[in-house]
């Protein structure tokens, strides 16, 4: 079988995959979710869930820098990657050791294509099926309930020193979009420095959102900047609701919930 991936690369798998090696912790996730729990031999440290994972899989590294030595001695039948989360070396070298699938996410549309993707590599295609309803029937009753919302002005922090927000071309900022969250930075490209003095001029902002990942904000912070910001409402929220994209879906439209009510 042969088929592209979604950076275009083509991948030849001549039987379903048994032996897989993980190097995106929201893949991770959706593998379990799609039953293939069992299959999965290597992992990130950032794989977190479910929170039994990196005690019972193999650690290969971070999804920066990887042990390729443990991957090899791995032998894996097929490496997942994700052009945002791993560099393009990782691919390079993966792709000498084993047949490397490359997720390219930025929209709800394109994480249902790389769930369709793995059903057909792993043959799971009727719990994948099952799954993406769900995440349709979730962004849809979830959409219904905020119609009568009136459009936010936020602006999504992901780090601290510099100051760094989610712009354009990321997963943050179509998920932003779907809350009816007016991302102020959307014509920014990726991931822009900003200026906290510049960006207390801008009158129309309502929220500042500040994310748990990666730059783990905390209470503090908020009360830090509610001092710079008093007319703007702060607010703590789960970054990997806003960035893990998969069946993780499923459970955040009802934690975006929380947000409008």
């Amino acid at each position: 079988m042969k088929l592209l991936d979604q950076i275009g690369n083509s991948i030849e798998i001549k039987k379903t995959p048994i032996r897989i090696i993980s190097l995106v912790p929201s893949q991770t996730e959706l593998l379990v979710d799609l039953g293939l729990m069992n299959n999965i031999v290597g992992v990130t440290k950032f794989c977190v869930h479910p929170v039994s994972l990196k005690k019972e899989k193999t650690i290969v590294g971070g999804t920066k820098n990887i042990n390729i030595q443990k991957i090899k001695e791995l032998n894996p039948d097929i490496i997942l990657c994700n052009k945002e989360e791993n560099t393009k070396e990782i691919v390079a070298q993966c792709i000498q050791i084993a047949p490397t699938h490359v997720s390219d996410i930025f929209t709800i549309e394109d994480v249902l294509t790389l769930i369709d993707q793995y059903s057909v590599i792993f043959s799971c295609k009727t719990i994948a099926a099952e799954i993406s309803k769900k995440i349709g029937l979730s962004l849809n009753e979830f959409q219904k309930l905020i119609a009568d919302k009136e459009p936010k002005k936020v602006a999504y922090f992901i780090w601290k020193k510099p100051w760094m927000v989610a712009g354009h071309s990321t997963f943050i900022n179509s998920i932003l979009e779907v809350n009816k969250f007016d991302n102020i930075y959307k014509n920014e490209q990726r991931y822009p420095e900003v200026n906290l003095d510049e960006l207390k001029l801008k009158s129309e902002l309502d929220y500042l959102l500040l994310s748990s990942e990666p730059y783990p904000f905390k209470e503090k912070d908020v009360e830090e900047l509610q001092e710079q910001f008093k007319e703007q409402r702060i607010i703590l929220v789960d970054g990997e609701m806003f960035s893990w994209y998969g069946s993780r879906l499923i459970m955040a439209f009802e934690y975006f919930k929380t947000l409008h009510y």
